[in-house]
């Protein structure tokens, strides 16, 4: 009997321990941890640098004498800190410029309404286009209206519910519209209700379709003019815009290293993009996830800490309105892209931190078992992040910039994921610094600095578990 009892407490001690040593992997890099989020925390530094860059610069739009100042001053910035290997990287993007806009209520009574161009749209003659407008709540009753949209300004008046889901009427609805014969475009802002404030973003011409000019308006003012039509009032405005492009630009990717003590061929790349918009500052779109990401590195320089691979900071251009910033990294380490560990993307605010997104395998090619493993790997480094609130893991880590590189060479990326309510300033005027606090800066780049970190001084390479 006792020998049998010895041999079930044996039984059932045996989960305990196998789990215990399957974790005793991250028992060093505890007190590492420790120290990362002691010396951000201890720190505004990196809330200080992004008020530098949002005040010194402002808004940051491809072609912008503003965006290579500020791509100027991060090199500047990152030898300051002591990065290794800091250089630009050259990149040609599109130079759109928005000039001066306007729209006007001319019935039933005449009063200026708020309006953004959309990125990349085209204007309108210099005395403007005036039309009727007509409204319409989603494509299908667009499509049902078909024959009264000739010479007609259309407003797309769609609730936004996802970004992801809402997105798709920016990009599209210009050329949906001119299709049918629409002379000019609105849309209800792709975000939630603010205070009156337009959100702008990029669109795209189909190629079988007029160009026609295309703007944002704020949900107030499309709700106003939604009222008016379901009243059976036939609203008009006049629509002014000098959008236009120019020759592509000259600029430029950011790159700052520390490189790898033992596999410095092997990098884990982090980063965000310092090109913004031609409203607000940028700091949350996306001057915070820029600087989160560097700091990062600036985290680990100042503490000493040199992790087995290299880890390089990617500050892309031309996210915006072109990703030329992400496929220019993609063409200029196509040969190194093998040795491509992770590709980190921070793009979605800096607000409290919630954790990271993670796609081990976006071309699926790899045994799920596989994956498996190096979720759970990454899932153990995020659980160092309990005390702020960062330890949370789920699946679709992606980047705009980072989905070129990880397409190419099949390389894991991830997300910085935080709560904040990121899309009721995005691209619009009030994306500004204002809205983001010191401790919530600090916050980010500590979890970031952690996961990157011990992902980047494991003994293995993730996903070889």
């Amino acid at each position: 009997m006792r020998r049998l009892l010895s041999t079930f407490c044996g039984a059932a001690l045996l989960p305990a321990v196998l789990a215990a040593q399957q974790t005793s992997w991250l028992d060093p890099y505890r007190p590492v941890a420790a120290r990362l989020l002691t010396a951000s925390s201890s720190s505004d530094f990196a809330w200080r640098r992004l008020a530098e860059l949002t005040d010194t610069f402002g808004n940051r739009l491809s072609g912008s004498d503003t965006l290579e100042k500020a791509i100027d001053w991060a090199v500047a910035q990152m030898k300051a800190d002591g990065l290794e290997n800091v250089h630009k990287e050259p990149v040609m993007v599109p130079k759109w410029v928005r000039g001066h806009e306007s729209l006007e209520l001319t019935s039933p009574v005449r009063q200026p309404l708020v309006l953004l161009g959309l990125g990349n749209a085209v204007g309108t003659a210099p005395a403007g286009i005036e039309a009727e407008v007509l409204v319409a709540k989603s494509y299908d009753e667009l499509t049902a209206r078909a024959k009264d949209v000739k010479g007609k300004i259309v407003l797309l008046n769609v609730p936004f519910t996802t970004y992801g889901e809402t997105r798709p009427f920016r990009s599209d609805g210009p050329s949906r519209a001119a299709k049918l014969g629409a002379v000019g475009f609105l849309l209800r802002s792709v975000g939630p209700a603010g205070l009156r404030t337009p959100h702008t973003g990029a669109m795209t011409y189909a190629a079988d379709a007029p160009k026609i000019p295309a703007a944002a308006i704020p949900t107030e003012d499309a709700d106003r003019l939604q009222r008016l039509a379901d009243r059976g009032v036939r609203p008009r405005v006049r629509l002014t815009m000098e959008a236009h492009f120019e020759p592509d630009a000259q600029s430029y990717n950011v790159v700052g290293e520390i490189v790898g003590r033992e596999l410095p061929a092997e990098v884990l790349v982090l980063g965000g993009h310092i090109d913004s918009w031609d409203v607000g500052t940028g700091a949350s779109d996306d001057g915070g996830g820029a600087i989160v990401t560097w700091e990062a590195l600036r985290l680990m320089k100042t503490l000493g800490l040199r992790p087995r691979r290299t880890v390089r900071v990617v500050l892309f251009t031309n996210e915006e309105n072109g990703t030329r910033g992400g496929n220019g990294y993609r063409d200029a380490h196509k040969a190194e892209l093998p040795n491509h560990v992770l590709l980190l993307e921070s793009d979605g605010g800096v607000f409290d931190p919630a954790g990271f997104a993670f796609t081990f395998d976006p071309a699926k090619s790899r045994a799920p078992a596989v994956s498996d493993r190096a979720q759970q790997t990454v899932a153990m480094v995020a659980s160092l992040l309990s005390s702020i609130g960062a330890d949370h893991v789920t699946d679709g880590g992606e980047g705009t910039d980072i989905e070129p590189a990880s397409t190419a060479g099949n390389v894991p990326m991830m997300a910085h994921l935080d709560t904040g309510d990121y899309f009721l300033i995005h691209h619009t005027p009030a994306d500004t610094i204002a809205r983001i606090t010191p401790a919530q800066v600090s916050k980010n780049a500590a979890a970031i600095a952690v996961m990157i970190y011990t992902l980047a001084d494991l003994p293995w390479r993730l996903g070889h578990e």
